[in-house]
């Protein structure tokens, strides 16, 4: 019961503020046209780099959808330093992620989490470039047109505003947000405080832990900030959260694979080298160089705000959450693109890999450059590619490759 009550504070106190992450992020979704992210991203410079880690801190994308967006700019002609930098910056902050992280972590790490993702971005983005400068290797486009219809009436771009925001990324994100509260309920309610007595108000230790299980480990930037707060509950340093807020939604071991394969084993020991050494070196700062009262008040601040109960407006938002998150655990509030003559008629593929609609989004991108591809419908539910036309078999698994992912054709006509 105790971790239920921790779970259910935990939620309150983020509900308004993830509805409000969500929102913004379905505006700039709707609003910010894909071909911004790729327009400068080509040459092997500075400039392209510190732009990939400006258009990545904002977007809203977990790690497992940055993977294919990432190689998705990297078809389109960005530079491996440039993919590299993007692929540091984006899934360690979002819009969504920031403001959830000022409602329980308060407003520094709400400050500084940006500022570490686009300091680490750019240094791997630029050490990328030095250390891998082979000639850039020119790609077809992926995007034949745009899937964006930019001339849609206002009230239809909302009604896309809202179903993107409180849709498809709350399917994306809504179980990672799920199992964070619970961990941190668990680790809150369950774990008794002597288990952490060797990492009371040190540095290197808390950070060495919280490496050890970040790094390979799936988080995302969102279902990471309870669990960091529960961790300072226990005495883990702010330099130690830090870390976890860093490095766990920025690698894990799905991620680092498949930068080795795509971008080489050399850009993958700079993009974990760099994801490790932003981490620590400003979680070292944290706990050196700042007031430590900065990152703890808001800690006691929830602490107080625990004890003194939860607010009419935070259950409201609450139960809004909990309905919207409803879709990313039962099948009737998913995303199923199916069209019966679509399936009579094709080639299927299986796809290996998609954990996400964006993951999806990117497959289906790829596919439809292919020559021969007609018409193409991706499931990601049932982790199939759908293909009607008279494509090369070859091509097409290489464009799904190309992304990070894995494709076998299962059936056809």
């Amino acid at each position: 019961m105790k971790i239920l009550i921790e779970i259910w504070t935990l939620l309150c106190e983020m509900s308004p503020f993830l509805l409000l992450g969500f929102l913004l992020a379905g505006l700039m979704h709707e609003f910010i046209p894909g071909k911004a992210y790729t327009k400068y991203l080509g040459n092997q410079s500075l400039k392209s780099v510190v732009l990939a880690a400006l258009f990545g801190v904002p977007l809203p994308l977990c790690s497992c959808g940055v993977i294919p967006t990432a190689m998705g700019i990297r078809r389109e002609g960005a530079s491996k330093g440039a993919t590299i930098s993007f692929l540091i910056a984006t899934p360690q902050t979002g819009i969504d992620s920031i403001i959830a992280t000022y409602s329980l972590m308060g407003l520094p790490f709400a400050i500084i989490r940006p500022v570490v993702a686009l300091v680490t971005a750019i240094f791997g983005g630029v050490l990328c470039n030095s250390v891998d400068s082979e000639p850039q290797t020119l790609h077809t486009p992926l995007l034949k047109e745009s899937e964006k219809e930019e001339n849609l009436p206002f009230k239809k771009r909302m009604i896309r505003v809202f179903a993107y925001a409180f849709g498809e990324m709350m399917e994306d994100i809504g179980k990672w947000l799920a199992i964070g509260l619970v961990v941190a309920g668990i680790i809150t309610a369950a774990v008794p405080d002597s288990w952490f007595t060797i990492f009371h108000g040190n540095t290197l230790y808390s950070i060495l832990f919280v490496l050890l299980f970040s790094i390979p480990m799936y988080l995302c930037a969102t279902g990471s900030i309870p669990i960091a707060l529960a961790l300072m509950l226990k005495g883990l340093t702010p330099g130690a959260a830090l870390v976890l807020l860093m490095a766990g939604p920025a690698s894990n071991a799905a991620s680092i694979l498949v930068v080795s394969k795509v971008l080489g084993k050399r850009s993958m020991l700079v993009y974990l080298a760099a994801i490790i050494a932003g981490a620590v070196l400003f979680g070292f700062g944290i706990d050196y160089l700042l007031p430590r009262e900065w990152f703890t008040a808001p800690v006691a601040q929830y602490e107080a705000c625990h004890e003194a109960g939860v607010s009419i407006f935070s259950y409201v938002c609450t139960a809004l959450l909990l309905v919207f998150m409803l879709r990313a655990f039962l099948p009737w509030g998913r995303h199923h693109h199916h069209d019966e003559h679509l399936e009579e008629s094709c080639n299927i593929y299986h796809v290996e890999g998609m954990n996400c609609n964006h993951c999806a989004h990117n497959v289906k991108t790829a596919i439809a450059a292919v020559e021969g591809v007609e018409q193409v419908e991706v499931s990601l539910h049932e982790g199939t590619a759908s293909i009607i036309g008279t494509p090369d078999e070859t091509e097409v698994l290489r464009a799904v490759e190309s992304i990070g992912f894995k494709a076998s054709k299962t059936s056809g006509n």
